[in-house]
């Protein structure tokens, strides 16, 4: 079992940035694709962001293209999103989640962590 842990959330105002980062034990990012999703109450968990092992091509929800990063370290043990422009309908929970699966934006990856709050004041 693979235990990844986030960090990094908190309070912003609209229009501020945050990093959040996921800790993995071993290579894990450098041999598994690795995703950030959020989730508010009431909701489905939404796909944010992800980014393949094989070839390092990122990949964007329409609603933060332009605003996030996804990236990972050279080491294969920490993945981050950077954060900026944020607006409060970024409010959520984030998680990071990491996997052999080829669909990117489907949450079924075989990993995940627990989760860091973000929320955006306006």
């Amino acid at each position: 079992q693979v235990q990844l842990v986030e960090s990094g959330g908190g309070l912003v105002q609209a229009g501020g940035s945050l990093r959040l980062s996921c800790a993995a034990p071993g290579r894990t990012f450098r041999t598994n694709n690795a995703a950030w999703f959020r989730q508010v109450p009431g909701k489905e968990r939404d796909f944010v962001a992800a980014v393949k092992w094989i070839d390092g091509r990122t990949y964007y929800a329409d609603s933060v293209k332009g605003r996030f990063t996804i990236s990972k370290d050279n080491a294969g043990n920490t993945l981050f999103l950077q954060m900026s422009s944020l607006k409060p309908d970024d409010t959520a929970l984030y998680y990071c989640a990491a996997g052999p699966q080829r669909t990117l934006m489907d949450p079924s990856y075989a990993y995940w962590g627990q989760g860091t709050q973000v929320t955006v004041s306006s």
